[in-house]
């Protein structure tokens, strides 16, 4: 590969040079290895095959116009890592061995870093997994964690444009004091009912609501869900969503810019009184929403209707991806440049 052509790159996987591997046995973990396989040899009664001992992360290595490769807020996703392993029963990846192996992956794979302005990134998938093999339910004694990487393009083709999304009550995401704080994949298998009912029905993504009471937003599809009223910007607030580091990204610049901000339940009737509304996550950033339909009560609730995202969010998401990219000074400390 010489060069692609990263300004129609896909949201997809793409074979780098290398992986990075890292095992754990005997109690203790090992040294991380380089790996040219995209393939993994793995045991036929593995925990993670049987009983989803399976938690992941991803985030993105951005070009500046500068030629530097820097990172983002790469030490929240080891911690959040050893979150969702705590909450499934796997051993903690300690957070300096999560930054070797993203450092590493990125000095071996850095020519597939994008170019800057092209809107593409290198996607960075930390993965862990128990290992070892157990028939009967309980915690795997090996486990193993691999990092890869992959340059993409947008996760929506249409770029930064709002979606229509529908408000789904028949399926749950997660239920409160199960798992849906944790980034582990039984949580994404979960939301594949409800996401491919509502692009059946002409809609890009769907949001669930709270599982006891079907009363509150929670997630939105795969990502956190906000929106924007008086000034405020508003997220919801539930046992059962994952904390997304761009979603605290975003709270911290609304208030750097002057708004305030409130992480809260949030009742279906209040969508009525957003001007602004959107997703986020590292995937996508922000994906502004243009329209939520609810099937029960036949409502629309309409933020855009020409196709284009509103100022407020525009200008949330112009900050956060500047400052990604070093356009402009990063006043958080999130940055990390990769020498």
């Amino acid at each position: 590969m010489d060069k692609f052509d990263w300004k129609n790159l896909p949201f997809g996987y793409i074979k780098t040079d290398y992986n990075i591997r890292c095992f754990y046995k005997d109690g203790k973990w090992g040294k991380l290895e380089k790996s040219e396989s995209e393939y993994i040899d793995i045991h036929i009664a593995a925990t993670a095959l049987h009983y989803g001992q399976e938690a992941f992360e991803g985030l993105k290595a951005y070009m500046g116009n500068d030629g530097k490769v820097r990172l983002f807020r790469w030490e929240d996703n080891a911690r959040r890592l050893i979150y969702s392993a705590s909450g499934i029963s796997m051993p903690a990846l300690p957070v300096e061995l999560f930054g070797e192996a993203v450092f590493e992956a990125i000095r071996l794979n850095r020519r597939f870093v994008p170019d800057h302005g092209t809107g593409a990134t290198l996607y960075i998938r930390p993965f862990l997994y128990g290992s070892g093999a157990e028939v009967g339910v309980k915690p795997s004694s090996e486990y193993t964690f691999i990092l890869f990487v992959t340059p993409v393009g947008p996760y929506f083709k249409s770029g930064f444009k709002p979606v229509n999304t529908l408000i789904c009550r028949e399926f749950d995401r997660a239920a409160p004091l199960g798992t849906g704080t944790f980034k582990v994949g039984g949580n994404y298998a979960a939301s594949l009912r409800a996401i491919n009912a509502a692009k059946e029905k002409g809609y890009s993504n769907s949001i669930f609501l709270d599982a006891k009471e079907k009363k509150y937003i929670d997630e939105c599809g795969p990502a956190n869900f906000f929106g924007i009223k008086d000034n405020t910007y508003v997220t919801p607030k539930s046992g059962s969503i994952l904390n997304s580091i761009t979603n605290m990204s975003l709270i911290a610049i609304a208030e750097s810019l002057g708004m305030k901000t409130e992480r809260r339940p949030v009742p279906v009737e209040e969508l009525s009184e957003f001007s602004e509304a959107g997703a986020c996550g590292t995937a996508a950033v922000i994906t502004p929403i243009a329209k939520i339909f609810d099937p029960e009560t036949n409502k629309v609730y309409v933020y855009s209707e020409n196709c284009t995202a509103g100022p407020v969010t525009t200008r949330l998401y112009n900050k956060l991806v500047a400052i990604q990219y070093g356009d402009e000074p990063d006043e958080f400390g999130w940055i990390t440049v990769v020498n």
